[in-house]
């Protein structure tokens, strides 16, 4: 019986062998261009990776986690860090929309949200690779506390699950053209809030 990967590459079981994996994830993202996200399957990246269906699934247990690391993998979203709370958030939310809109990311994480809502192991993919993004975005937030521009009690979690709410409606009804100025109109929403003054 052939190996679980090709006889350039052997497997090492559940810790992963940085050769295979890096093939396995190379014919991930190969398949996703070539086939798009309804055309993704493991046994296609099996194929071209001439790898195993037993060494992908032990080391991502799902489609789900395997587009996710995918996913993170494309992802190249620079975080500024301007010594301004608006700047950094502005600045952050249109690189992201930008790295959506014009690499393939956008759809694949499109994909994986619509998946997560009849897909138990999508679902718990999406949630854990969701708190680190809030713990991520939230440093934002914790670098604007330590400069004295945000109020000490604020949770910087439930900040970055605002920005992210905005963000993922964008990129679920396909709004990614979001021009600066109405970024920024959001932006100020959420650090000045909406009360009237005085009230």
């Amino acid at each position: 019986m052939a190996d679980d990967v090709d006889r350039g590459r052997k497997s090492i079981g559940a810790r992963r062998n940085p050769a295979s994996a890096g093939a396995i994830l190379d014919a991930a993202e190969a398949v996703l261009v070539e086939a798009g996200y309804s055309g993704f399957s493991i046994e296609a990246v099996a194929r071209r990776a001439r790898a195993g269906k037993p060494t992908i699934y032990r080391w991502w247990p799902s489609k789900a986690a395997l587009l996710l690391e995918v996913y993170q993998r494309q992802k190249r979203v620079d975080v500024p860090d301007t010594g301004i709370l608006e700047e950094d958030l502005v600045g952050f939310l249109t690189n992201l929309f930008s790295h959506w809109r014009e690499t393939s990311s956008g759809s694949v994480f499109r994909s994986l949200i619509a998946e997560a809502q009849s897909d138990e192991t999508a679902a718990a993919a999406l949630a854990g690779y969701a708190g680190g993004r809030r713990a991520h975005t939230g440093q934002i937030i914790e670098r604007a506390k330590a400069r004295g521009e945000v109020a000490a009690d604020i949770d910087a979690a439930v900040v970055a699950d605002l920005v992210a709410s905005y963000a993922w409606r964008h990129l679920l009804t396909n709004r990614l053209e979001e021009p600066e100025a109405a970024i920024r109109k959001v932006v100020r929403y959420l650090l000045q809030g909406i009360t009237a003054p005085g009230r």
